[in-house]
Parts: C-alpha cells; sequence; structure tokens
C-alpha cells in the first residue's frame, strides 16, 4: 500500500532591517505648485534656476522595523565622493513636516555647496509608520540614515555632517550623545532645557503629555533626556558645535543657546555661538547670512 507523503514548502519572507533603504523616487520639484508660484516671479525664477543643478529625491527606508519617509537632495554630477548633511527638521508629527518649501529654503541651498543632504521625516510624521515621542526612540530615524547613507551613491560616509533647527537640534544634540560619526554639527533654533521651555511657552505641556511615553509620571526624568544642558558632558567631544540663535525667539530663548555656549565651553568643547540681534525663530530677517555660516563651518570641519 501507497502512502502519501506530504511535502510542507515554508516561505521565509525577508526581514526588514534598520537602515535599509526600501525605495527612492526622484522628483521634479519644478512641477509643484510651490514653484509654480515662485516661477511667476521672474526675479525669483532666477534666483532659484540653480535647482537645475542638483536632484530631489522620496525615500523611504527602515527604522525599527517601521517605515519612514525622507528625502534626498544632491548636486546632479560629480566625480568625486560628496560630503554628506544629515538635516534634522523642527515640529512634530505633521506640523512642520519637510514639504517643497523646506526642500528649496532649508537643504537645496546646502546641497548647492556641494553636499549630499539626506533628511528624515521622523515617525509619525510625512506619512511616516509609528508614532512620534519627541526626542525618544524617533532618535532612532536619525540613527539609521546612516545606513542609508552608505548605500547611496557618491556619499562619502567618512565626512558626515549633521544640521538641526528647532526640535530638530534637539535631536542632534541627543544624537550627539549616541554616535561618533558626526564630524560637525548645526544646531539653530533649539530648545537646550525643556523645563525651561515650559515658563516661556506653557502650552507645550500638552504636547509634551500627548507625545512622549510616560510623561505623566515621569516629568523631571522625560525633560531631562531631551535637555541638552543636563548632559553636555555625553555629547561626542570631538564633534565641533556651531549654535545659531535670534535673540527675538519666542519659541525658543536665546538664552538657552547662551548657556549651551557657556557650558560646552568650559568643558573646552569645540563650540561656537552666533546670536542674531533681529533674529526670530528662523532668523528669517539674515537667512543668507545663517546659511553663509552653516556652509562655512561644514567645509571647514568636513
Amino acid at each position: 500500500m501507497r502512502h502519501a507523503v506530504l511535502i510542507l514548502c515554508i516561505f521565509v519572507l525577508p526581514q526588514w532591517v534598520s537602515g535599509q533603504l526600501v525605495s527612492k523616487t526622484e522628483m521634479d520639484v519644478r512641477q509643484t505648485d510651490y514653484f509654480k508660484n515662485i516661477a511667476g516671479d521672474l526675479l525669483l525664477n532666477e534666483q532659484y534656476r540653480y535647482i537645475d543643478s542638483l536632484d530631489f529625491y522620496w525615500v523611504n527606508y527602515i527604522s525599527d522595523g517601521l517605515h519612514i519617509n525622507g528625502f534626498v537632495v544632491a548636486p546632479s554630477q560629480s566625480n568625486t565622493l560628496l560630503p554628506v548633511v544629515i538635516f534634522n527638521r523642527g515640529g512634530n508629527r505633521n506640523f512642520a513636516s519637510i514639504g517643497i518649501e523646506t526642500l528649496l529654503e532649508w537643504i537645496a541651498p546646502i546641497a548647492r555647496a556641494g553636499y549630499i543632504v539626506v533628511a528624515s521625516q521622523y515617525r509619525g510624521g510625512g506619512r511616516s509608520e509609528g508614532n512620534d515621542e519627541f526626542g525618544g526612540s524617533d532618535v532612532n530615524d536619525v540613527l539609521n540614515l546612516f545606513p542609508v547613507i552608505s548605500e547611496w551613491p557618491g556619499a562619502d560616509t567618512q565626512r558626515i555632517g549633521m544640521y538641526g533647527w528647532s526640535r530638530g537640534g534637539m535631536m542632534t544634540y541627543i544624537a550627539l550623545t549616541k554616535t561618533k560619526k558626526i564630524k560637525a554639527a548645526v544646531i539653530g533654533g533649539a530648545p537646550a532645557d525643556l523645563a525651561a521651555e515650559l515658563t516661556l511657552r506653557p502650552k507645550m505641556e500638552d504636547l509634551y503629555a500627548s507625545l512622549i511615553p510616560g510623561y505623566t509620571h515621569n516629568k523631571v526624568a522625560e525633560l531631562r533626556k531631551r535637555s541638552a544642558i543636563s548632559w553636555p558632558d555625553k555629547l561626542c567631544p570631538s564633534t565641533p558645535i556651531l549654535i545659531l540663535h535670534g535673540k527675538k525667539d519666542v519659541r525658543a530663548d536665546y538664552k538657552q543657546a547662551q548657556a549651551m555656549f557657556d557650558t560646552l565651553s568650559a568643558l573646552w568643547h569645540p563650540v561656537q555661538l552666533k546670536l542674531f540681534e533681529n533674529g526670530d525663530h528662523i532668523i528669517s530677517s539674515d537667512r543668507h547670512l545663517k546659511d553663509e555660516m552653516i556652509i562655512s563651518w561644514f567645509r571647514q570641519y568636513l
């Protein structure tokens, strides 16, 4: 009597690895409504003509098992490896997530200077999976850009800088406690003491409570984890930091920037501070000087 033999085939699906680049899609920013509005002004259209020398990409990568969205902007042609700048955006969730305006006004000027600029939307923002923790596990979304960079054609993995503004500055401070790969950092308009920030902006209490895990029961500890003024000695001591802040910033007190500079200087950490007398939160009054200082800093250290 013949016996039937059952052969069980098990198909193992590939496992995503943190930092793995899932997809990249080239973007034509000239076809966006934002750019078409600019194009209506001949003077501005001429000012932005340089973007023809840049390539814009939307990317999706893996971070802690989550699909995270981001962007890469790079010079179109280069015969040599180019240094890389990781840009950390401000805001939270979808507020101030990266769009065409951010790409053109914040990221493209850096790429124009000869850098590959890589940016994350963070988890919970810009259609990325997961929940924004405002400086919690979402910092991994920044750190997991390093493997993405290693896969990017023309990227010099030995010359990586980081540039963060507002909440992105907070993310940069935290990242500097977790890696030595950042050769130079720029931090602008960033809170360095979140408890003090509550005095300036009491409404932030609701934001912290809604985003930060365990905030209700561990408020002091969770704020301290996100406040660089509490752990300046934990920052990578070999990473030079440029701190930029507007004196008329109503979102983050410039005195926190001054305190960070004083504290880091006392620790002999390589640091420089520039306060803009009439600068608001994004230093709109001195935008071009701000960009020049950032590019000069990276040219010096990358």
